[in-house]
């Protein structure tokens, strides 16, 4: 590839390359010692040590037990996060490696001690360079992405975003060779609302229904009739899943019961189609109840919104990334349901998510599985990602 003499690219490329091998060291050390949730302490502990090592001074317990740290550039300007998740899964590993988790039931099958190891060489590399930045690189490493209680929204509500102009998000991805990277326009995943619905009724004998109010009739009627939400009210370019994962009704056969209860989710692609599909799910269940003469209580929380992209900043940085590693950087429409508490950055500030291939030659890997193997070399190619962007959106 070609770099301009006053081209970052080379020094980036340097810096971590020369640390990579004790990066992957510090990657097999959090795998071997997963934390859940909120308590990642070994794992925060470590990280801000090696912030310290830089030279840096981490600020700890943000978000309970998310880490801080703010690299200041030789001029001033905007204030940039770079963030990267530190939680494991309650997962029983079956890898067979060296350094597999020492905790039963607990291992790293997303790849978040990738993530860490990452952030830190990337944060080694915007040490060194730091002169040429415009501005301040925050990087926060976050507990609890994994759980329903998010580390991001809690971060955030001790300060994490505070001041910040945009931010930066990333994750690896098995379904793509090592170091292979890909941006998204619009949404990388969608928001994750779940919601609780209880048809009251009258219960009765089975052979006397008149003198009855049946609710599970009634709950199959709302049910048929929310499937219209995503078919009839959604635009179908901003796609919706709506689920519903549980029904409970009655104790036995020949009683009509009280009360009927179904759950599940609602995943939206945009907040406008999320907007939507509440409304939409509040009508259908309070007319369709009124109709059947059936009392009713809806819990609808919101969890995670969408995840969305800007698109400036996809266009910087797929730019920034090809002239470090000398070819185009895939942009892709997103398709993913899932959810990502990131998405609580997104929502504040403009900010994108990078994913870097992760996948190992031969291998059929998949994220969340005991057997999750990534290629290590995904950890240099993010924190060179990473430095780069950095670079990029700090110029």
């Amino acid at each position: 590839m070609t770099h301009t003499p006053n081209d970052p690219g080379p020094q980036i490329e340097r810096i971590v390359r020369e640390i990579e091998p004790r990066l992957i060291e510090i990657r097999r050390d959090i795998h071997a010692h997963p934390e859940t949730g909120f308590d990642t302490i070994r794992t925060a502990a470590m990280v801000a040590e090696e912030l310290r090592a830089l030279g840096l001074t981490p600020k700890t317990g943000v978000g309970r037990t998310g880490v801080v740290a703010e690299i200041a550039g030789g001029r001033p300007g905007p204030c940039l996060i770079l963030r990267a998740d530190m939680d494991a899964l309650p997962i029983q590993e079956e890898t067979g490696l060296a350094f597999a988790s020492t905790i039963p039931g607990r291992m790293h099958a997303c790849g978040h001690d990738v993530h860490t190891a990452s952030l830190l060489g990337a944060a080694r590399a915007l040490v060194e360079i730091a002169p040429q930045l415009a501005g301040t690189v925050r990087l926060v490493f976050q507990p609890a992405e994994e759980t329903q209680d998010s580390g991001a929204a809690a971060m955030i509500a001790d300060g994490a975003a505070a001041g910040a102009a945009m931010a930066v998000a990333f994750h690896n991805r098995p379904e793509a060779p090592a170091g292979e990277l890909q941006l998204n326009r619009g949404a990388s995943t969608a928001s994750s609302d779940e919601f609780r619905v209880v048809l009251h009724g009258k219960s009765g004998h089975a052979a006397r229904p008149h003198a009855a109010i049946d609710p599970i009739v009634g709950a199959a009627h709302v049910i048929t009739q929310l499937q219209t939400v995503i078919s009839r009210e959604m635009d179908p370019a901003l796609s919706a899943v709506l689920t519903i994962g549980h029904i409970e009704g009655g104790a036995t056969q020949n009683i009509i019961p009280d009360s009927c209860m179904f759950e599940g989710t609602v995943r939206c692609r945009s907040p406008q189609s999320r907007d939507r599909a509440e409304t939409a799910f509040r009508r259908i269940c309070e007319g369709a109840a009124q109709a059947l003469n059936l009392g009713v209580e809806i819990d609808y929380v919101r969890g995670c919104p969408p995840l969305m992209n800007d698109d400036a900043l996809v266009d910087r940085a797929a730019s920034a990334l090809a002239l470090q590693f000398g070819k185009p950087v895939a942009i892709e429409q997103g398709t993913s349901f899932g959810a990502e508490d990131f998405s609580y950055f997104s929502e504040r500030l403009p900010s994108i998510q990078l994913h870097v291939g992760s996948a190992q030659p031969e291998r059929d890997d998949r994220l969340h599985n005991s057997d999750y193997q990534p290629d290590e070399r995904c950890i240099a190619a993010s924190a060179i990602s990473l430095s780069r962007i950095a670079v990029e959106f700090l110029s």
